[in-house]
């Protein structure tokens, strides 16, 4: 299983054009945080950004409008600041799922350094929280975060393949735990970082007071659930 679960959007030529551009504005942040140029050239820089990006803004969608490539019952979230395609501040992840859990492979560039060539521990925890959230989701489960500790054992090198795993450890009720790892891809087993969490499905009020106001982009009511179903919490408390 990757991101998009075998889903295909209605609007391939869009999707072409948006993972073309979010891979253009990582490369742009890339260079922006490696870059050694005088400062006339960073601020002949600044403009043109601001050109292209007065350009993006002659059509915008609302904050509580789903983009119209998203479907979240096949995992499909194109700007999702981990997996998503179009999203500029992603590594992305492509997450698969391995038959009791998922998994993904990530060499993470100085964009996301913390301590000199390391990975910032709160990016760690970004990308723990996507991919054990995702693994609820393969499941057949859903929910929100309610607890996410992390055990950092060693640093994450910065432009190393790492390789991370998730997978849904228990699940009663409206709640599920999962746990989960940052490994180097030539060491797997030997984690970095540790993840455990807790996930726990809205009460269908809740549903209703948190994401009443989401649509997608044809203007219908689009809360969050199981994939490919409606939310349904399990129990009441």
């Amino acid at each position: 299983m990757d991101s998009d679960a075998g889903g295909q959007p209605d609007d391939a030529d869009l999707m072409a054009a948006v993972t073309e551009l979010g891979a253009a504005l990582r490369e742009l942040v890339d260079a922006s945080v490696r870059t050694a140029v005088p400062a006339d050239e960073l601020r002949t820089a600044a403009a043109e950004a601001r050109a292209v990006t007065a350009r993006l803004a002659a059509a915008r969608r609302p904050v509580d409008q789903l983009p119209a490539l998203d479907d979240p019952a096949v995992l499909r979230r194109v700007f999702n600041p981990v997996d998503g395609a179009g999203s500029a501040l992603a590594p992305p992840l492509a997450v698969r799922w391995t038959g009791d859990g998922v998994a993904a492979e990530a060499a993470l560039g100085p964009a996301y350094e913390g301590p000199p060539g390391y990975v910032h521990g709160g990016v760690s925890s970004l990308l723990m929280d996507q991919l054990l959230g995702t693994a609820v989701l393969a499941a057949g489960l859903w929910g929100m975060t309610a607890r996410l500790e992390l055990a950092y054992h060693r640093p994450v090198p910065l432009e190393t393949p790492l390789v991370l795993r998730a997978r849904v450890v228990g699940s009663r009720g409206r709640r599920t735990t999962a746990t989960g790892s940052i490994a180097l891809a030539d060491d797997p087993d030997r984690p970095l970082v540790e993840a455990h969490g807790l996930w726990v499905t809205p009460r269908e009020d809740l549903v209703a007071d948190y994401f009443g106001a989401i649509t997608n982009a044809s203007g219908q009511y689009a809360p969050p659930g199981r994939p490919a179903d409606a939310a349904a919490p399990a129990d009441q408390p």
